[in-house]
């Protein structure tokens, strides 16, 4: 009960001093979160300044997107404060995040639509509007699951996947958010004969050997990599030789000219993946960036690497001849 001196206010002196409306503190009041220092003779309510701290407590965690449950929560067990309010913002801000994200991803989409030329605004439109906001990965991940053998053991596919998946940017500049639009056109797209075309070493090293050739490829990547990003010109070395390996172990050989020459009659012969990479490649670099590599644009390099090894090799035979 209250004092004869304590200061009471009715609910709309309440709402009043705290910038709220009656609708907003009955609705508490309700809820029992609002604690009430008398009744009037006739039955009305009234609060003092507990009410009022009490309800400014109460709309800021409400700013901060707090449940009712959350909030009462706090409000009966001040232990629980630190805990629930760091949840609760690190939930708002990861929301929040999305948000900006999707945003950014209408802006580029839009800037984009802006800037075609008329007659190709409505092409582009679809495109664009096929995808999410923000975009989702899932469609190139499924494109590279059904190119890759049965039975891939996951390990060794979700490591693929993560390299050959390109992540697109929080703040995509336009072209990016082309590239990403076209590739997930291109990964979505039906196969011309109703079935993806897999490489001839899928067949040869079935399933498990598939999982040891990725793995040895994606080494081979990562000691290509610094030397695309310092453009340097392919050669042999260290990273085509992890390279060889790989296939040399999927096909049951050795390293041999042999096998080096056989094996870029192989790959000259696979389906081509060029304008997935390059694609890739621009959803990855921003314009202006460094370009970075990827498993296409490492693969190209190492292939060059091969070729020019296989000449040398063959020159070399041919001087020793002569």
């Amino acid at each position: 009960m209250s004092t004869s001196h304590e200061l009471l206010w009715s609910i709309g002196e309440l709402a009043e001093r705290a910038g709220a409306t009656v609708k907003t503190v009955r609705f508490y009041s309700d809820q029992g979160l609002l604690p009430e220092a008398a009744r009037s003779s006739g039955g009305h309510r009234r609060y003092g300044l507990p009410a009022l701290e009490r309800l400014q407590l109460i709309r800021s965690l409400r700013a901060l997107d707090l449940s009712l449950p959350e909030i009462r929560r706090i409000l009966e067990d001040e232990d629980a404060v630190g805990s629930v309010l760091e949840s609760a913002v690190d939930s708002r801000l990861r929301e929040l995040g999305s948000e900006l994200k999707a945003l950014r991803w209408r802006e580029a989409a839009l800037q984009l639509v802006r800037d075609c030329p008329p007659a190709q605004r409505a092409g582009r439109l679809r495109l664009l509007t096929a995808l999410n906001t923000p975009p989702s990965t899932a469609p190139l991940a499924r494109f590279w699951r059904a190119w890759l053998p049965p039975r891939m053991p996951a390990r060794a596919t979700a490591a693929f996947l993560d390299a050959a998946v390109p992540q697109p940017p929080d703040e995509p500049h336009p072209s990016q958010a082309l590239a990403f639009a076209r590739l997930h056109a291109m990964t979505t797209a039906p196969c011309p004969d109703g079935q993806q075309p897999q490489p001839e070493v899928h067949r040869v090293a079935g399933a498990r050997g598939a999982a040891l050739l990725y793995a040895g490829l994606l080494e081979a990547f990562e000691l290509a990599a610094p030397r695309l990003r310092r453009a340097h010109d392919p050669h042999p070395g260290e990273a085509l030789d992890a390279y060889v390996g790989a296939y040399a172990s999927a096909y049951r050989s050795h390293d041999t000219h042999e096998f080096r020459r056989s094996l870029a009659a192989r790959l000259s012969a696979e389906p081509p993946l060029s304008q997935y990479w390059e694609l890739a490649g621009i959803v990855l670099t921003p314009p202006g960036g460094r370009p970075q590599p990827t498993p296409g644009s490492a693969d190209n390099w190492l292939r060059t690497a091969l070729q020019l090894d296989n000449a040398r090799a063959g020159s070399g035979a041919d001087g020793g001849e002569g």
